[in-house]
């Protein structure tokens, strides 16, 4: 049963019992503290549906991602809807959707284009949240465009829930209290990624990377030479390279020279196929230097990628935030529902999109309101299981999703044209945690 008791400050405490529970059992059994129903943004408690926003790449170099992105959304709110089989739904745990919308409103959704860029993201995302009354905002593929989104939705009073953004500032100095991640962040895939660099290349290796010129760029760069370094490689040179260069031959033939034997790329998307494409054409992976073959190495990958790179995918390792042919429940549940929807199986960008919407709902609906203040509690420390990657931990302290990580490597002998990243090793989330406090910022307040 529920009990609710009003507060003389206009608070409501909503406090979950079972029945039978006496006194002492109800001082422990969980609490929510909510606002009053009418004092914040877009509050849908006397209509029928509720919006949300889907804020993806629709243009630019992360497109590809933007467009899987819009699929695993549209296949969310059918779920939530009680249309299709649920997907993981079925398999979350715990739960409190029941697939009737959320508490009990249909679910409705629009969409923005952020263009991979911060300006055309916040302006869009403002537009879905005065004009279309969205209450959450959700999507992108690109740290700069979910730095900026999340700032907004903070000022607005609307959660954020961000799509695939791996710069540690997201949730490090740059995080905010109405924001959220599900995806892991540059510093995990340094942490993840080591031992198997290690192991398959040694100790003395010099690096050469370059370096998307953006704050995921930077801090991908930071913690994957702060992994190396570790291992005792050196850094031969880092350069910067322009979001959506196209052509990177200006960049790559200095490498040619420069006494390096791994490079390192710090890109994404199309940027990520385009220089990897040219790397392989200017003959780096048949070279030797320094009585060693050279290696590519690429920190961050996605299936789109390796689909758009092909062949020169091939043994080049990674890490990435979830991979299709994962065996577990939840993933699976996950692949069947969206081959069945569109014809083919959903990338790392779909399953991190699909996730946030469902886990969104969830909180709203062990909330008991619309509230963001309500849901932002009922999202901080949130655990559960069911969704790929095994047991799974929304941080309090900075919103930072924990959970297993994925080293991946280009397949060599690939069964079908998605079978493209072979798991190498499926790392502990012990392994990637470390202290909130090491990135700074703070979270601030819900107002």
């Amino acid at each position: 049963m529920s009990i609710k008791v009003s507060q003389p400050n206009g608070w409501t405490r909503r406090s979950v019992l079972k029945t039978g529970l006496g006194t002492a059992a109800m001082a422990g059994a969980p609490m929510f503290f909510v606002r009053n129903a009418h004092a914040f943004t877009n509050d849908p408690s006397n209509g029928s549906s509720v919006i949300l926003g889907f804020n993806v790449p629709q243009t630019g170099a992360y497109a590809d991602e933007g467009a899987d992105e819009l699929r695993a959304y549209q296949l969310a709110v059918k779920h939530l809807n009680g249309e299709g089989d649920g997907g993981m739904m079925n398999t979350m745990k715990p739960s409190s959707l029941k697939g009737n919308g959320i508490l009990g409103k249909k679910v409705e959704y629009v969409t923005g284009d952020t263009q991979t860029k911060s300006d055309a993201a916040r302006a869009s995302a403002k537009r879905m949240i005065e004009k279309d009354g969205a209450i959450m905002i959700t999507g992108g593929s690109s740290s700069g465009v979910a730095v900026a989104v999340q700032s907004l939705c903070q000022e607005a009073g609307v959660v954020f829930m961000a799509g695939l953004t791996h710069s540690n500032d997201t949730t490090g100095k740059d995080k905010r209290k109405y924001g959220f991640r599900h995806f892991f962040n540059a510093y995990m895939s340094g942490a993840a990624l080591g031992p198997v660099l290690e192991k398959e290349f040694g100790n003395d290796r010099q690096a050469y990377h370059l370096t998307a010129d953006y704050t995921w760029g930077w801090t991908q760069e930071e913690s994957i030479k702060n992994t190396t370094e570790g291992l005792g490689w050196k850094t031969n040179a880092a350069v910067r390279t322009p979001l959506g260069a196209g052509d990177f031959s200006q960049y790559i033939t200095p490498v040619l020279n420069s006494g390096a034997d791994v490079l390192i790329l710090n890109h994404y998307g199309k940027d990520m196929i385009n220089s990897l494409t040219q790397s392989v054409q200017f003959g780096l992976r048949d070279k030797q230097v320094n009585d060693k073959d050279f290696k590519i190495v690429v920190p961050l990958f996605s299936r789109l990628m390796a689909q758009g790179a092909g062949e020169n995918i091939k043994g080049i390792f990674g890490t990435t935030n979830w991979n299709w042919s994962l065996t577990d429940e939840g993933s699976q549940a996950f692949v069947k529902s969206f081959g069945a929807e569109y014809g083919f199986p959903p990338s790392q960008a779909a399953h991190t999109c699909y996730v946030q919407t469902l886990l969104y709902a969830n909180a709203i609906e062990v909330a008991g309101t619309f509230n963001p203040c309500g849901v932002i509690e009922a999202l901080e420390g949130f655990k559960f299981d069911g969704m790929g990657n095994g047991a799974t931990e929304y941080r309090a302290e900075d919103h930072q999703c924990f959970k297993d990580v994925l080293v991946v490597r280009g397949n060599e002998n690939p069964s079908s044209q998605f079978d493209l990243l072979e798991v190498v090793q499926q790392v502990p989330r012990s392994q990637v945690e470390y202290d909130a406090a090491i990135f700074g910022g703070e979270l601030g307040a819900c107002a």
